[in-house]
């Protein structure tokens, strides 16, 4: 007996150690995933403004990872299955116009990589040309609007005929309580083409009216057309239909907001509805139009857009030889 006791205390042990092995390798098997932001380095928080386009290596002794950094600066990158958590690596952060960053990283962070702008190259010039001045810089842009002209109003009357104290006795229409014969009236209202019911209300103002139920006064998906149904189980009784008749008129309407300005860069946000963003400025004292078009093209500024669920945010950095004003 003993020596079956302990053959079964080795099997237990040998089938634990089995278990947190096969966890151990599931665990070391899983992926890990690397997210981080690349930002410009300034002592000024305000002038940290997302860097894109920079390419993200990952190594740990030889390459394991790469990724670019999108409008908002966020990376992420997934590692090659197998690697260990222990283990640190080597984020490598490069673009054009940016001094290199290698961080040495353990495994479980967000990252954050500052990025140092390179002095900007000036080309040899005979004579010096001053820097072209932007300023007074506004944003305009459209939204759709949905306004309503009011039409005027349906009143209309109907009745619902029916005979009280009548037992209901199985009938298709009765009372709440199932004691009393019942019956229902329908009436429809048309609004007209293109235009749509507000304010519906339909009241019993004759009759029996507490022995009446409205049982129906939505108007239709599209708002053109209203139908209304009424029940009673006493004598008849006598309604009143209201509504008001608007004609919705979609049209664009124009605003303006103002960016904000920190160094060289330009940003604002706008709704994810907006239409046709442009940006206004005076160019040495001249006011000109920018229209900023899907490719986001400026002679004056680089610009970048990330689009959120809720706003779409632009950010745009002054190219050599301008200046804010």
């Amino acid at each position: 007996m003993a020596g079956k006791s302990k053959l079964v205390l080795w099997l237990v042990i040998i089938g634990a150690l089995s278990a947190a092995a096969i966890y151990a390798i599931h665990k070391n098997n899983h992926q890990i995933t690397l997210q981080g932001v690349v930002i410009r380095q300034d002592s000024d928080p305000d002038k940290q403004t997302p860097i894109p386009g920079v390419q993200i290596t990952a190594l740990s002794g030889s390459a394991i990872g790469g990724a670019y950094s999108d409008p908002s600066g966020f990376f992420s990158l997934t590692l090659p299955e197998g690697f260990r958590r222990r283990r640190s690596v080597t984020l490598k952060a490069r673009l054009a116009g940016y001094f290199p960053v290698d961080l040495n990283e353990s495994i479980g962070k967000l990252y954050l990589i500052p990025m140092r702008p390179t002095p900007a190259a000036k080309p040899p010039e005979p004579d010096h040309h001053p820097s072209v001045l932007i300023s007074n810089v506004r944003i305009r842009y459209s939204v759709k609007t949905t306004t309503e002209l009011d039409v005027g109003s349906e009143v209309k009357t109907f009745q619902v005929r029916n005979t009280g104290d009548v037992p209901c006795n199985g009938a298709d229409l009765c009372s709440p309580d199932g004691r009393w014969k019942a019956a229902d009236a329908a009436d429809v209202l048309d609004a007209g083409s293109g235009n749509e019911f507000r304010n519906v209300r339909v009241s019993c103002i004759a009759g029996p009216c507490p022995f009446t139920r409205i049982l129906n006064q939505a108007p239709s998906e599209d708002g053109r057309t209203l139908n209304v149904v009424a029940r009673d189980w006493s004598n008849t009784a006598t309604f009143l239909l209201e509504a008001e008749v608007v004609h919705p008129m979609i049209s664009d309407l124009v605003r303006e907001s103002y960016p904000v300005i920190f160094g060289p860069t330009l940003s604002f946000t706008l709704p994810s509805t907006a239409e046709g963003p442009s940006i206004e400025a005076e160019v040495n004292g001249q006011p000109v139009v920018f229209p900023l078009g899907p490719d986001l093209l400026l002679s004056w500024a680089k610009c970048t857009l990330g689009i959120t669920r809720e706003s779409n945010v632009y950010r745009c950095e002054l190219k050599p030889g301008f200046k804010f004003k």
